[in-house]
């Protein structure tokens, strides 16, 4: 496992909010659904994106926007068109005094808007967990990473678009990993841009001592790793690993590796009815203690009030 598909592992679609959205001005929607990420295509029309801060991004056909939350934002076909409708948590929808909205603008299987041949056509996948393995990835991104249909070519946008309709067995699971595939391939687009400035550990991916050691890491959490270990599988010394980590990541290789161990940890405690002492042990403690303990230390809570709070 590379760092970018270790670090893609944790905002992991899993019975996503996917729908197409069918609208003819005016419209303007209110989206204050606290999702983590958001992902939207325009196949057809135009569509504005108004974050809480920052300045209005427009999509075309073609374009993609990959959305970073919990804080509200709009969408609409002009900047400064007011909302007539709000999107909460798990996609509810209502008029801005409460009048729910669902069946009033229902247009068929996964399809919403207010006029089934309007003019502007957007898909929208929404990951509804905060996956914590995803976090320094969130962290990465802007409040909205914008690509032009000119700087990406994806054929997973028509694909969706067609299946997003379909209403079979199993669909759900298809969308979750399309939508899966759509963000992978737009993070890489990001990143690849002209001008762009990706993170420390994407770009140290391509160094072939350094890289080697994040998937080493990346691969194997729960490995007993010491700066020595990974120095000998990485073919140079300790402290030239130590030195060359820290240059390019920004922090050293074992402090590196708790904060990957605590991630993983806190995902599989949100994502299942593992135990802690099982947890504790995937990820390179020897005992629930010891992971309760760190985890405690470096992120403020316990590991069950973690698991209680998901």
């Amino acid at each position: 496992m590379d760092a970018l598909a270790g670090l893609l592992d944790g905002p992991r679609a899993k019975g996503a909010f996917l729908l197409r959205m069918v609208m003819e001005p005016p419209w303007s929607v209110r989206i204050e659904d606290g999702a983590p990420l958001c992902l939207m295509c325009v196949t057809d029309g135009e569509a504005w994106i108004v974050p809480a801060s920052g300045d209005p991004v427009t999509l075309r056909p073609g374009d993609i926007a990959v959305v970073r939350g919990p804080e509200p934002y709009t969408v609409a076909d002009a900047p400064e068109r007011p909302p007539f409708a709000r999107v909460g948590p798990g996609g509810a929808c209502a008029t801005l005094s409460g009048e729910p909205l669902a069946e009033a603008m229902s247009l068929g299987v996964r399809t919403w808007g207010n006029a089934l041949d309007g003019g502007t056509t957007v898909l929208v996948g929404t990951y509804q967990m905060d996956g914590e393995v995803g976090r320094r990835l969130l962290d990465a991104l802007p409040t909205v990473a914008h690509l032009p249909a000119e700087l990406w070519r994806c054929p997973l946008m028509p694909f969706l678009e067609e299946e997003i309709a379909r209403d079979e067995p199993g669909q759900s699971a298809v969308l979750d990993r399309v939508l899966d595939l759509l963000l992978i391939a737009a993070v890489r687009a990001w990143f690849a841009r002209p001008g762009a400035e990706p993170p420390a550990w994407y770009r140290a991916m391509g160094d072939p001592v350094v890289g080697r050691a994040l998937r080493l890491l990346h691969d194997d959490p729960g490995h007993p790793w010491t700066v020595a270990g990974l120095a000998a599988k990485t073919g140079v010394s300790r402290a030239a690993l130590a030195r060359r980590f820290t240059e390019l990541v920004g922090e050293p290789p074992m402090t590196y590796l708790t904060d990957w161990r605590l991630a993983v940890a806190a995902d599989l405690l949100r994502g299942g009815d593992s135990t802690l002492e099982s947890v504790a042990r995937r990820v390179g403690y020897g005992s629930a203690f010891a992971l309760s303990a760190a985890f405690k230390r470096v992120r403020g809570l316990s590991p069950q009030e973690h698991r209680a709070g998901a």
